[in-house]
């Protein structure tokens, strides 16, 4: 008898836990992955914001106005994050004299871990430390998220989630060249 009743609890548990799991991915993780896309057609303006970096310069959102912005949030400890930063060096690379720059944003994260690993994945772009406002004001529900900003200072892809970097690539180079039509 408490042989079966220990068999019809491991039955109950185990339907509670594929539930769990499937509720999760409903609605957390599997909306995550539609966020890829472009957002919409209208592209609202990017809240500008000041941020000191790890090197103690001032950076304003604004001051970059007329560039093609990479905003990566990010965290040391975060896998993905780990993944697509090695690309975000190289896009840094590759479009810096078209106009492009990408600006790391670390949360959740202590200070004291930022400066060895800016130097391990030897990132050639400013890196500063966020806020919860910060991450409000840009609706940061999950790392890394990677918001890429246009020349006119509207944000034109939000992306949650480790992103293919190739796509991000595409991304970039569209808005390289939107921007420089439009600024014929």
């Amino acid at each position: 008898m408490v042989r079966k009743g220990q068999i019809v609890l491991l039955a109950v548990a185990t339907t509670v836990a594929v539930i769990c799991v499937y509720l999760l991915n409903r609605y957390w993780i599997a909306p995550a992955t539609l966020k890829h896309e472009p957002s919409s057609t209208s592209h609202p303006s990017a809240p500008d914001f000041t941020v000191t970096d790890f090197s103690g310069n001032m950076i304003n959102l604004s001051d970059l106005r007329g560039k093609v912005v990479l905003l990566d949030f990010w965290a040391t400890w975060c896998g993905p994050c780990r993944m697509e930063i090695p690309s975000f060096v190289q896009f840094e690379d590759r479009y810096r004299d078209q106009g492009f720059s990408a600006l790391g944003i670390v949360t959740h994260d202590s200070p004291r871990n930022v400066p060895g690993f800016y130097r391990q994945f030897r990132m050639n772009y400013p890196v500063a430390m966020g806020s919860e406002e910060l991450e409000e004001m840009y609706g940061v529900y999950g790392l890394p998220t990677t918001v890429l900003i246009g020349r006119d200072g509207r944000i034109y892809n939000k992306l949650t989630g480790a992103v293919e970097p190739a796509y991000i690539e595409r991304e970039i180079q569209k808005l390289l060249s939107q921007n420089a039509v439009a600024e014929r």
